[in-house]
């Protein structure tokens, strides 16, 4: 209702990259339960909590629209090439996301949400769920690191949507899932023998983009077992690939290049780095 963005905090990580993201972005208020309150001593943040009663008498208003271009959240980036940083995602940017795959995929109506929201996987399962009237299933961490609790829960909340990881979904059985009717794998490279044990019975489909391109930018049409492994896929609607070399002209086909990703899913920058943000969004 504020028109502010959210900056998810997964309290499983470390300290000090907790607290550099508070540092860096520079948060005016923190939403936390009692018991991750205590995490939060020591900064000067609002903190707000989630189980105060005064919550309830707070005003029902609907909220108001939020203008298409304002960021509707911060997520930063793992780390793994350098300092982390934090990509500046807006509602436009969102609503992209999700009707890239309109008449693209049967969607059903249970939905699990198996990622932390600082991963952005979450504002597919979230957003894309709840967007369309479907359920929920906010799947517990602890279950989520037990295949076989995981596995459980999908047969017994008969999830229809599943979006995960290739290495997470290769450590699942498909046996009793048939509920499962697509599967959305991403974020990292999928071995063939997961096509070939998942394929068949469902839509299967491969996605892929960083979280500068607000979750993906490319996705496979429906996988089928044998065919090896998944490519990234071709542009989703709205977006595009293309192949330049250091001068930013498109190389022929064949000639190593690196992959940029233009369209409306891709995000507005880096926040507090416009130096970083001019060289990287060009």
């Amino acid at each position: 209702k504020t028109g502010a963005a959210y900056l998810p905090v997964d309290p499983g990580l470390p300290t000090a990259r907790i607290d550099f993201m508070l540092a860096d972005a520079i948060p005016v208020a923190a939403i936390a339960t009692p018991e991750l309150r205590p995490r939060l001593d020591g900064t000067d943040l609002a903190v707000i909590d989630f189980d105060d009663p005064e919550i309830a008498i707070q005003p029902r208003s609907a909220p108001p629209v939020p203008d298409p271009e304002n960021i509707a959240y911060i997520i930063y980036t793992s780390g793994t090439t350098g300092v982390p940083k934090g990509v500046a995602v807006t509602h436009h940017n969102v609503t992209q996301l999700l009707e890239s795959v309109d008449g693209e995929l049967e969607l059903g109506y249970v939905w699990s949400q198996c990622h932390s929201l600082a991963f952005d996987f979450s504002v597919w399962e979230i957003f894309g769920s709840l967007l369309r009237g479907a359920r929920l299933v906010i799947v517990p961490d602890a279950v989520v690191r037990s295949p076989e609790e995981l596995h459980a829960m999908l047969i017994r909340e008969q999830v229809s949507v599943l979006s995960h990881t290739p290495s997470a979904v290769a450590a699942l059985s498909p046996q009793g899932l048939e509920s499962v009717a697509t599967l959305v794998m991403g974020g990292e490279p999928c071995p063939p023998e997961v096509v070939d044990r998942w394929a068949t019975g469902r839509v299967m489909v491969n996605q892929y983009g960083p979280t500068e391109t607000t979750m993906y930018a490319a996705m496979t049409p429906p996988l089928a077992a044998g065919t090896g492994a998944p490519p990234i896929g071709s542009p989703v609607p709205g977006a595009a690939l293309v192949v330049l070399d250091a001068w930013l002209n498109p190389v022929p086909v064949g000639v190593v290049g690196e992959l940029y990703v233009a369209g409306r899913g891709v995000a507005c920058g880096y926040v507090g780095r416009s130096g970083l943000t001019a060289s990287r969004f060009v």
